[in-house]
Parts: C-alpha cells; structure tokens; sequence
C-alpha cells in the first residue's frame, strides 16, 4: 500500500501542464469498441483508470498499444462480449462497455462496477434507456446479462442528466436501426468530447447541449483525436494553490470549463488572470466563499467539492457546501477534522469554519476526490502528514507527487 508523506506549510509557485482528462478518456476508450477500427487517442493521462480499460479491451480481444500519452485500439479483433468481476470491480467507469459491446455483438456478460464508494449510484437509467432501445437485460445480485436482436430507435427521456447513462445510450445507438433520441442529456465537456470523436469516426449525431439525435447503423472508421484538458485535475491544483496562499498557473488548460469553481475562487479572494492559453491563480488571503451547492454542468462539479472544502478548511469565515448529486460524498470530512479543520456535516450540508492553521495527521484516502482534499489540507497544514491508500487518487491523477512537486510541494511516495 503506497503512502504520501507530506510536509506542509510551503506555498505553491510555479508552472504545470494539465493531462487530458480522465472523465473524457475512458468513454472514449469504451467507444473504440464500437467503431470496430483503429483508433488513437493522444494525452491520454497515465492512471489507474485507463489502464484498467485497456485491460478490459484486451480481454475483448483488441490490440492495445500505450507509450507515453498516446493510445492506440485496433477493435478490428475484438472477439469475445463477456467482461470479468474482477476487471469491472477496478473502476465505475467499466459499465460503459455495455453499450459498446450490445451495439457491436448484440449480447453482453458483465457484473455491476467498482470504483469510488459515495453512496447509492444506481445504473437503472442505463438498463431503463437500454431496455427501450429492444435489449433484454436481467440483473441477477452483481451479474448484468444484456442480449438483443437488434436495437432500435425511440426517444429516451432522461428523467436527470446522467452523464454515464447519456455516454452510455450515445455508444449503444451506434449500432441501432433508426435514430435515437435522446432528451434531458447531460452537457459535461466530455460528453461534448466524445460527439466530437465520434463525429470524426463517421457518427451521425446531431443537435447539441440537452438535445441529441444519433442516427444507427453509419458505418464508422478510426480516428485520431487529442482527449481534453482535465478540469477536474485543474480545480484540485487550483484549490491547492489557494490553500496554501500560492501563485500557480496552469497551462493546456480550458477556463470556459470551470466557470462556476473559477467564480468561487474568486469569491474567496483569489486572483486569477486568463491569457494565451493559461490561467494563473494567485492568494495572499483566503476568505470563506458563501454556500457552495454542487449540480449538473454547467453548475459547480460534484468532483470540485472536496478539494474546495479542503481550501475552505483554512478560510477566514464560514462556508456551507450542499452536496445534490450523491448521498456519501462527505468522507473526507473526519480525515480533514484530524487535521484540525472545524466541519460538521449531515446529510447533505457540511458547514466550514474556517480556522487560522491545521496541524499533521495520519490519515487513510476512502476515494479518488476526496484523497486529493486530504493532500490539499496536508500541503497546507504545519508539520508532516501522513495519508494511506494513495491508490484512490492514483486512479485519477496523473504524476501527482511529481507535480507538486515541480510546484515546491514536500511530499514523497513511500511504497
């Protein structure tokens, strides 16, 4: 079990590049699938997560290539629609295949995912829009069985903006007859992402924002596209800049993704400059940031909510976060009051006071965003921490210990 070792108290200063995004790439390697042709995805972040999805494609019987940022998928010899419990069991992301493997072989053996563990997330709005398009799915404890004769078109009203189920339901429709539509999709940035690669494969999808139609049955070829900026990996550097009063720019980066985390920074009493591709945050002092309420994009991120209240921890005031999108998103919150931080949460609500200084503790990440919050407040507590179970955050950061570094950070990886 790999543990950061973290010595705080240093502001963060410099200069780093951010990976393309993790939320972005692995419904683009599940889509790979689907094309049944070779494929390239360039900035591919080096984490956990991809890795877990190219050893679900070569299960399926894909060849897969990873050097450096760059991967490549020949679906062409794709072979096999079963996936194993301990290949879904390594990330959430895994049930995406299920669209994929019904629009390219019409039957599916998988097993519910893993992944982070916040709470009741539920894919009964994949199976209910699957099962409208002509799948036969039965879900037997953990098993999914999903066969059809051939999908069809229909219109699928999404009764909330999933973003698995929308990335879901867009790759299963590339193999149905007829378009599907689909409403009340969700707007992330990646979702946006995944239209634009598979427009490039030769997709028909067309309208935009809620509003999808994505017509069957196109015959598709491979690609080559650049996955996007991460803005999540974004909002935790720009978090632990502002925590420990630092002056960090952020370069490949999108700011039009991270209106509402940028408006709270600066709510907060940060600085922050946008020119010629970067953005650039700097703090002298930190000042509570008024309620914070996650939601759908283009609302503040489900994902920005613990790396912000880790910076909130050591504000002047008081800030309230209400937390909409998942039921156990505040697991975070007993490792930071380790720290010294002063939060109650119940239920949905967590209220922060902020308090002049935190101080090192032992601590254990229990998922991917709230690890990176237990590094922010370590980075900007007095004296060292500890925090075990570094794997969470591996899954979705890419040479995190080196880039913080590269940014002053005292923190080292004990294996």
């Amino acid at each position: 079990m790999d543990i950061f070792c973290i010595r705080g108290g240093t502001p963060l200063h410099g200069r780093i590049a951010l990976h393309g995004a993790k939320n972005a790439a692995l419904p683009l390697l599940a889509a790979t699938l689907a094309t049944g042709a070779r494929c390239e995805l360039l900035d591919c972040p080096d984490i956990s997560d991809v890795t877990a999805a190219c050893a679900i494609l070569r299960h399926l019987g894909c060849a897969v290539e990873q050097h450096g940022g760059i991967v490549a998928v020949d679906a062409g010899s794709a072979c096999r629609s079963d996936i194993p419990a301990e290949l879904m069991r390594k990330m959430r992301a895994a049930v995406l295949f299920l669209g994929p493997l019904l629009a390219r072989f019409g039957t599916a053996e998988l097993s519910l995912p893993g992944g982070c563990v916040l709470g009741a997330r539920p894919i009964d709005l994949h199976l209910r829009g699957l099962r409208r398009m002509g799948a036969e799915i039965t879900l037997d404890g953990e098993h999914i069985s999903a066969r059809t004769d051939g999908l069809h078109g229909c219109t699928v009203a999404l009764p909330l903006p999933s973003v698995g189920a929308t990335e879901n339901l867009i790759l299963a429709a590339l193999g149905c007859r007829g378009t599907l539509t689909l409403c009340n999709a969700a707007r992330e940035p990646e979702i946006g992402d995944l239209i634009i690669f598979l427009r490039a494969c030769g997709a028909d999808i067309r309208g935009e924002g809620s509003l999808l139609r994505i017509r069957g049955g196109v015959p598709l070829t491979g690609a080559r596209h650049t996955v996007l900026p991460d803005r999540m990996e974004a909002a935790t550097y720009l978090a632990a800049a502002a925590a420990t009063r630092g002056d960090v720019t952020l370069t490949n980066v999108r700011p039009e993704h991270l209106t509402a985390v940028l408006a709270v920074l600066e709510r907060a009493g940060c600085t922050l400059t946008q020119q010629n591709g970067m953005l650039r945050l700097r703090c002298s002092r930190l000042r509570a940031a008024g309620p914070i309420r996650t939601a759908p994009y283009d609302g503040f991120p489900t994902d920005a909510q613990a790396p912000l209240m880790a910076a909130m921890a050591v504000a002047e005031g008081v800030t309230v976060f209400e937390e909409n999108l998942f039921e156990d998103r505040f697991r975070h919150v007993p490792a930071l009051r380790a720290l010294g931080a002063h939060i109650h949460a119940a239920r949905r609500y967590a209220v922060v006071t902020g308090v002049r200084e935190l101080h090192g503790a032992s601590m254990t990440a229990t998922d991917l965003r709230g690890g990176a919050a237990l590094v922010i407040a370590a980075l900007a507590a007095r004296g060292r921490s500890r925090i075990a179970d570094t794997g969470h955050i591996d899954r979705g950061y890419a040479c995190f210990v080196q880039m913080l570094t590269e940014l002053g950070a005292q923190i080292e990886r004990e294996m």
